[in-house]
């Protein structure tokens, strides 16, 4: 063999998606996958003696959304991976996307419409610095290429992403495509994370894994205006930073995690306290635009997942955050409790199949309840007056494996008090959900 085929023969090697190691471990050096998915939704009227803005409609509403997503990678060097994303969006929401603190489709954006729009939703650089320790195999995933990396390392991420894609990860509960669709199990409920109207923004984080422990901190861009599409850019003067601390352990034989975060929003934001003083002394509606200035915001968030047996798990998530000011890019729920479990369908003979139950009770501080009840409104929220009392969610849902990599999925939720208020509801909803991956 001459040495130019030599040659082009290892360059093939090293360009090929999958290299094998010396131990014949996977190793992707690029990746290209996708996914769609398609959530139908349908809600009966109920009662309601009055509403607001900002209610959920009394009368009977359907709903739909469709996804289409790509995830390229790129390993550019050794320890390097660089991730794009684009993403298409089309859907009308339940009466506009307001009236609940836990909304009824996390695949439903906030600047959704009936139009479908192309955008970039991730671009961004993941860098690895191995420490030794061992190593642990990494599958396949959505900006995830398969390889081995060392049980201790440095991990930095920076670029355009989500926030939580980093922070507050459960395999149980986080994922609307798969998993809950309620807004209440797609992270901490009270983790009011910094993005734009679609979900995501600008930052970076830098994570310390050890042995069984992981280390995280990020910084990430807030939106100029409470719930806007554009970012500030002014990283020092208005952002969103976070800390989480995570244990992983195995109990029974059974692996499962405990998270810790903290977080702390910086930006221009409305308190409740002011706004209810503007009103007082305007004879006026209070009114939260009328009074924002840089103010700041401290939350936490507690969470437990663990597995009970190779297709059993259950998880919980606890968290609040201080109530004085506005939600700025998350949604209306200043505490919250949620637990739940999903099984998966190998114990009735359908490996690709499974079943998800969960239930969250969130709440909202004493400020926020006080300019609700004097006809104020937010992004989410204004029924023109409140009778409060903690909203109340049960979820759950049977996903049908269809053929591989196809799944069909029923869900039914429950929301009692909704937008935290006792004079309305129930709501019931309805959902059908169609996902694919490739």
């Amino acid at each position: 063999m001459t040495d130019i085929r030599r040659r082009a023969i290892a360059v093939l090697i090293a360009l090929s998606p999958v290299a094998s190691g010396a131990q014949e471990i996977e190793r992707e050096n690029w990746t290209a996958r996708f996914q769609a998915t398609y959530v139908y939704q349908s809600k009966p009227s109920f009662a309601a003696p009055y509403s607001g803005p900002n209610s959920v409609r009394p009368q009977h509403e359907r709903s739909y959304s469709f996804t289409s997503t790509a995830y390229l990678g790129l390993r550019p060097w050794s320890g390097g991976e660089l991730y794009f994303n684009p993403e298409a969006v089309q859907g009308v929401p339940l009466s506009n996307v307001a009236g609940l603190g836990g909304l009824t489709n996390g695949e439903m954006q906030k600047v959704a419409g009936a139009e479908l729009k192309l955008y970039r939703a991730r671009l961004f650089l993941r860098q690895t610095w191995g420490l030794g320790g061992g190593e642990e195999r990494v599958d396949a995933d959505a900006n995830q290429l398969a390889g081995v990396l060392d049980r201790n390392r440095v991990v930095l991420t920076a670029g355009n992403l989500a926030t939580v894609d980093i922070f507050g990860l459960n395999e149980y509960a986080g994922d609307p495509r798969t998993q809950f669709l309620n807004w209440s199990f797609l992270t901490y409920g009270a983790y009011d994370y910094a993005a734009d109207l679609r979900g995501y923004t600008w930052g970076a984080a830098l994570e310390y894994y050890r042995d069984d422990w992981a280390l995280r901190a990020g910084r990430f861009l807030q939106p100029k205006l409470s719930n806007g599409m554009q970012l500030n850019t002014q990283v020092f003067r208005s952002y969103g930073d976070q800390v989480e601390v995570e244990r992983r352990h195995e109990l029974y034989g059974q692996r499962g995690k405990v998270q810790l975060l903290v977080f702390r929003n910086v930006a221009a934001m409305a308190s409740f306290a002011d706004a209810l003083a503007f009103g007082q002394a305007n004879a006026a509606t209070p009114d939260v635009a009328s009074v924002r200035r840089s103010q700041t915001k401290i939350g936490w968030g507690l969470a437990f997942e663990q597995a009970a047996g190779p297709d059993v798990g259950v998880f919980a998530r606890f968290s609040r955050h201080d109530g004085k000011t506005e939600t700025y890019a998350f949604t209306e729920i200043d505490r919250s409790m949620s637990a739940g479990a999903i099984v998966k369908g190998g114990r009735w003979g359908r490996p690709g199949d499974k079943v998800g139950v969960a239930l969250a009770r969130n709440g909202l501080s004493g400020s926020h309840r006080a300019y609700l009840a004097a006809g104020g409104t937010t992004f989410f929220l204004g029924d023109g007056r409140l009778d409060y009392r903690p909203e109340s969610i049960v979820e759950t849902f049977y996903s049908l494996g269809l053929v591989k990599s196809a799944w069909l999925s029923l869900d039914w939720q429950h929301i009692r008090n909704p937008g935290y208020n006792a004079d309305r509801g129930p709501v019931r909803v309805a959902s059908l959900r169609l996902h694919a991956e490739f």
